[in-house]
């Protein structure tokens, strides 16, 4: 939301604040700091303005002096300036309508002084919590979500380097292949989804059915090893305020910025290589906009930003473009998960599963032409830019 730019003019003899005063949807606040100073005048008329709410005072002054008690106009004319400014004390305002966010711009007026402050209606946020569990273990506060298609001697491969560090996290895997095979493990959750319905929407199914705090993002094809250090994850998440904190694959981090260029009619969107600013209080870590396909997410937040359906095959950095504004990231180097290896399998029948899934993995000129088009149609866009 847009809120208007305000300048508080120089040598005003009013008071009022300048940011900080809010109310919940229909109900009733006192505004802080009203007052007039450092004039003299027979007659003192103050005028306050509102829009998306009502006036009052609590002060039991006769209509004489408050006019407009109830309504968006409240006028306040008297000649005692110490009885002027305990009216002021006292003023009230009472949202009226009823809205999630929004602004309500108030005007003071005395003479030919005018200012102008924000009046904030807000409906807060419920917050949610998550059980830790009584021995915070890794387990309990962060699920493991992996989307599979086709390649289930990686996925079984990857499932086993898990549980030689750990044994009791859970697993989600959404699995789109057209013929499947069972993953019937203890805490391994497999979901099938229609053959083919790609890459975002098996993302949105592993993370629907996460219950804790945290979710970690893998591969299919990666494997946990010594240095696969999930905790220091938690420990940056849990010690800042970022909403995800990616590692490295391999010693790949794949750290990008997002700078976004906003216009009246549309805007640019322009990805660049690299990182903000170093990560204050923990030396291996950056501030960013993207990260590689290893990170640690808040499950909460991520559900905001979620991952459109609309991008079947190879998409990362859509994710990170649909939580700008919304995510705020990170990355560390000093976490690291392997990759296994891309030479072709000794087993004909692994090699069919291969070159099979290869022809899913590629994406068209058709696919490429979609996902631009999606962009700036979606995100309002006059251009984008990558390098």
């Amino acid at each position: 939301m847009t809120q208007d730019l305000i300048i508080a003019k120089p040598n005003l003899p009013l008071s009022y604040p300048i940011q900080g005063v809010e109310v919940m949807p229909l109900q009733t606040i006192v505004i802080p700091g009203l007052g007039l100073h450092g004039v003299t005048e027979e007659k003192y008329q103050v005028i306050l303005r509102a829009s998306l709410g009502t006036l009052n005072t609590l002060a039991d002054i006769s209509d004489d002096v408050v006019s407009g008690r109830g309504e968006k106009k409240l006028t306040i004319l008297t000649s005692n300036m110490e009885l002027l400014n305990f009216i002021l004390k006292h003023v009230t305002y009472t949202s009226v309508v009823y809205q999630l966010s929004a602004v309500d711009m108030m005007s003071l007026e005395s003479g030919h002084h005018v200012a102008q402050f924000p009046v904030i209606i807000r409906q807060p946020i419920l917050p949610k919590l998550f059980d830790p569990g009584a021995d915070r273990k890794i387990s309990s506060l962060v699920t493991i979500t992996v989307k599979a298609f086709l390649r289930y001697h990686k996925l079984r491969r990857l499932i086993k380097s898990i549980r030689q560090y750990y044994p009791d996290i859970k697993i989600i895997v959404a699995d789109d292949s057209n013929i499947t095979e069972k993953i019937e493990e203890e805490n391994v959750e497999h979901y099938i989804m229609p053959f083919g319905k790609g890459w975002f929407a098996g993302r949105n199914l592993a993370i629907s059915q996460v219950t804790t705090k945290y979710y970690l993002w893998v591969d299919d094809d990666f494997l946990f090893t010594e240095r696969t250090k999930i905790e220091k994850l938690v420990d940056v998440l849990e010690g800042t305020n970022l909403d995800v904190v990616g590692g490295s694959v391999n010693g790949n981090t794949y750290r990008f910025q997002l700078l976004y260029q906003e216009r009246d009619d549309s805007g640019c969107l322009h990805l660049r290589f690299g990182s903000f600013h170093k990560l204050e209080g923990f030396p291996n870590c950056v501030i960013t906009s993207g990260v590689v396909n290893f990170f640690l997410a808040h499950t909460d937040t991520s559900r905001h930003a979620s991952y459109d359906p609309k991008l079947q095959r190879i998409a990362h950095p859509e994710f990170f473009m649909d939580g700008l504004g919304i995510l705020l990231v990170g990355s560390c180097n000093d976490v690291t998960i392997g990759h296994q290896e891309h030479k072709p399998p000794s087993d004909p029948d692994l090699t069919k599963v291969e070159n099979e899934y290869k022809k899913f993995r590629t994406n068209t000129q058709e696919q490429i032409k979609f996902k631009l088009a999606l962009h700036y149609f979606k995100n309002r866009l006059k251009c984008y830019s990558q390098r």
